[in-house]
């Protein structure tokens, strides 16, 4: 998907939600586990449900994986289901991957090739040579991860580097920006490290960057806007369980609809506040 019909979308929805497809076996209805493919099934309902309302879905393979062969197969259900019905949605392959160069070949493959993700999550800490083939692939997105919210990222992501004034993740970023096709890439910020957004657009005052963290982990959403809006938007904030997990009834699919909806209110009207919509 190119970048602009990224930014058209999210001002024809008026909303710059991601949804997360963290589908658990064991969270889904009850009733789901005597289809055929329960994970599928769970998956169109939400997606059925609230694509009028997000301009992006974002499966973590994790939940796929588990599930060996049927999780697998349950995935590529799943992206063939939202590319084929609503080609507009941007989907993000959340699968964290990097490695040696010939290796990340073989998961760009597998990701845009085979799967036909819009983008892929990517874990930067072997360096350019483990991220530039994914780099490679035109219209498609490789989003680093950056600034992550879980309270483990204070471990490395926010330790001075040495002879420097810098924290790592800033220069994981600065680094980046000069790498083959940096334009097409995306970066992970936690919605917990909100007062962090601003010095990062000072480096990447035009990359979009992926936001999870609202909803059952705490991050604002107002200060994340605040912080890391651009003239373009800029921003696809994730909440997965807040929405895909708020009823475990018959009407699954309507409350996380709700969910969603009452999300890209807030969003319409900070987007109307700033006139970006």
């Amino acid at each position: 998907m190119k970048r602009k019909d990224l930014i058209s979308q999210i001002k024809r929805k008026k909303s710059f939600l991601c949804i997360g497809l963290d589908t658990d076996i064991n969270k889904i209805p009850k009733f789901l586990l005597d289809l055929e493919d329960p994970i599928f099934e769970f998956n169109k309902k939400i997606i059925d449900a609230t694509n009028s309302y997000c301009v992006a879905y974002k499966p973590n393979i994790a939940f796929y994986e588990s599930e060996g062969l049927n999780g697998w197969k349950a995935l590529e259900k799943t992206i063939k289901y939202i590319n084929s019905n609503f080609p507009e949605i941007f989907t993000i392959a959340d699968a964290k991957r990097g490695d040696i160069g010939n290796t990340s070949s073989m998961y760009a493959k597998a990701y845009f090739d085979t799967l036909n993700f819009d983008s892929i999550t990517i874990n930067p800490y072997m360096g350019k040579d483990s991220v530039e083939p994914f780099l490679d692939y035109k219209n498609k997105h490789t989003i680093l991860l950056a600034l992550t919210s879980n309270l483990g990222a204070f471990d490395f992501q926010t330790k001075n580097v040495d002879k420097t004034s810098h924290q790592f993740y800033y220069e994981v970023i600065k680094t980046s920006t000069n790498w083959k096709n940096s334009s097409q890439l995306m970066y992970v910020v936690g919605a917990t490290k909100a007062s962090y957004l601003r010095e990062i657009r000072n480096i990447i005052p035009n990359n979009f960057l992926l936001i999870p963290g609202i909803g059952a982990q705490g991050g604002d959403l107002k200060d994340v806007c605040k912080n890391g809006m651009n003239n373009d938007v800029g921003l696809l904030v994730n909440s997965s369980r807040s929405i895909i997990f708020a009823s475990t009834g018959s009407d699954f699919d309507l409350i996380s609809a709700k969910k969603a909806q009452e999300i890209q209110s807030q969003m319409e009207n900070i987007l109307s506040s700033r006139g970006l919509v």
